[in-house]
């Protein structure tokens, strides 16, 4: 029964079946919404998409390191920027799954009025950029670091998209203006396996594990300037993947 899985049939029938199982776990929230609350809700019922990803498709995900962090971050009381390598699409539902913590993304506005995707990302509080020009980028820059001091998690990629080659990209500068002007921790994190099972270009699943490893935070006044720390989070999460890899 597992091996029709990793048939090309197979492929194509778990990928159906993700992609159909987003609009019931969205509507799932939407009705959970005046019960709950948006953010209970999605967080409730969004990190069941990986899990049943994880059962259906043969695609499951592990979370190492997480002790590794302070207990106040581990418990929610300190907020923090998650920053990860982006080797797949199927990574950010992963991510939202794996996190002990409620943690939501940076995206741009026009996402918002995506059908299905724009409306769990409303639920669950995303911070939207406005990318129309440099002023409003910075103004939307400066209410997310707000956000993040009033108490949001935030998950980046700092390679501003998934890599097609399976090797991290250059990074962007912006994740990192945000965690100076919030003065939060960074926390680095290898995502790994997404590259395997859905990699870019393809919509076919593959069977296989997701490992999500964590590492010590990085805390931006401790670096001269942005630069340095962007080095030294790119470092980090490079020795995070070779770790991961290797495990």
């Amino acid at each position: 029964m597992a091996n029709w899985r990793d048939s090309g049939f197979g492929g194509i029938v778990m990928a159906v079946w993700a992609l159909a199982s987003v609009p019931v776990i969205v509507f799932g929230i939407l009705l959970a919404i005046p019960f709950v609350g948006r953010r209970r809700a999605f967080y409730g019922i969004g990190p069941w998409f990986a899990r049943g990803m994880a059962w259906f498709c043969h695609i499951p995900f592990a979370l190492r390191g997480w002790e590794r962090l302070p207990e106040a971050i581990r418990e929610g009381r300190q907020s923090v920027i998650f920053m990860s390598n982006h080797e797949s699409q199927l990574d950010p539902p992963v991510l939202i799954a794996a996190l002990p913590v409620p943690a939501v993304y940076i995206a741009k506005k026009e996402l918002q009025y995506v059908p299905f995707i724009g409306w769990a990302a409303w639920a669950a509080g995303v911070i939207f950029i406005d990318r129309s020009d440099r002023e409003r980028a910075f103004r939307s820059i400066h209410d997310a670091a707000q956000q993040i001091r009033g108490g949001k998690n935030v998950v980046i990629f700092p390679e501003g998209t998934r890599s097609r080659t399976g090797q991290m990209l250059p990074f962007k500068k912006g994740g990192f203006a945000l965690a100076q002007d919030a003065d939060v921790p960074i926390v680095p994190m290898a995502t790994v396996g997404g590259f395997r099972v859905l990699p870019s270009g393809s919509l076919r699943l593959r069977t296989g594990p997701y490992t999500v490893l964590v590492g010590e935070p990085v805390l931006p006044s401790e670096h001269p300037d942005r630069h340095a720390l962007m080095e030294e989070v790119r470092l980090r999460i490079e020795h995070l993947v070779a770790e991961a890899r290797t495990s």
